[in-house]
Formats: structure tokens, sequence, C-alpha cells
């Protein structure tokens, strides 16, 4: 594959991305913000740092400082709850945004898929050509099959078929 043809796949590739990520709405946009940090050491840090600093101020081990929620820290243990709750839903709104990017780039995969079989298809049909103008032309079992039309609609119907069988066995 040239330099040249790669650029521009990368090129419709990102502007796929591009174009998608700027769709978004406005709480998914601060979804995937938040997300973005939630997943990072600072973020890790901090909690260890405001939750250890909560447990020992209300320890009583720092003079003059109240201690309004002594062991065993129930408002903190409220308090966290809450934070996981609101962390797994932001989580779960930005992976459902990945979930329909990923369908729309398998969807762009498999219409690029089907465009790379007929081109392909169309070069070995012109190879078989110019051996058949040769003479040069051998029956071949694997080239007559290669240079066969691929019957996508089957292809799916087959999919389908075995996601439907696999949804209605149980899972061990």
């Amino acid at each position: 594959m040239s330099i040249n043809h790669r650029h521009k796949s990368q090129h419709i590739i990102k502007s796929f991305e591009a174009e998608y990520l700027k769709k978004r709405p406005l709480p998914i946009k601060i979804a995937d913000l938040l997300t973005s940090y939630f997943g990072t050491m600072s973020f890790f840090i901090i909690n260890i740092v405001v939750y250890g600093f909560w447990m020992y101020a209300n320890s009583g081990k720092i003079p003059g400082f109240p201690i309004i929620d002594p062991y065993p820290y129930s408002f903190m243990n409220s308090f966290v709850s809450i934070e996981a709750i609101f962390l797994t839903i932001i989580v779960l709104m930005s992976q459902n945004r990945e979930g329909q990017r990923d369908i729309l780039r398998n969807e762009l995969g498999l219409q690029v898929e089907l465009i790379s079989e007929r081109e392909i298809t169309k070069i070995l049909n012109l190879l078989k050509q110019i051996l058949r103008d040769q003479k040069n032309l051998k029956d071949d079992k694997d080239l007559n099959e290669m240079t066969s039309e691929i019957d996508a609609g089957y292809i799916e119907r087959k999919l389908k078929e075995q996601l439907e069988e696999s949804e209605n066995k149980p899972i061990l």
C-alpha cells in the first residue's frame, strides 16, 4: 500500500472520528471529559488524600479539630456511595457513546471491505482474462472460486442466524 493511499485512508478515519465527536450532545461531552479525568492517577491520589485526611481528622488526632464523623465514618461512607453512583453513571454514558461509535466504525469497515472484495475480484478476473488471452489458462478451482461474486446478503443472514442461536442458548 502506498504512503499516499495509507495517508488518505487515515484521513478518512480521522475525519469520521472528528465528525462523530463534534456531533456529541453537551451532556455526553461532559461525561467524556469527566471519564477521561476519572481514569487518571491524579484522581486516584486526590481520593486517597481526601479520604485519608477525613479519617485522620475524625479520629481526634488533630487538636482543636472537631470530630464531625466518628468511626465508622458513616457520613464519609454515604459520600463514597454517592460518588460511586455518579462515577458509574458517567462512565456508563461514556461507554454507551463508545459502543455507538464502534458500531458506526464497524459499519464503515464492512463497507470498505466489501468495496475491497469487489476490487480484488475484478483484478482476479482481469488476471484470468490475461491468462486466457495468452492461452495459458489452466483449470484452477481456487481461482474460479475467488472470482465468483461474494453474496453479502447470504453472509449477513448466516450471521443473524448464528446470533439468534447464541442468544437462545443459556449461559453456563
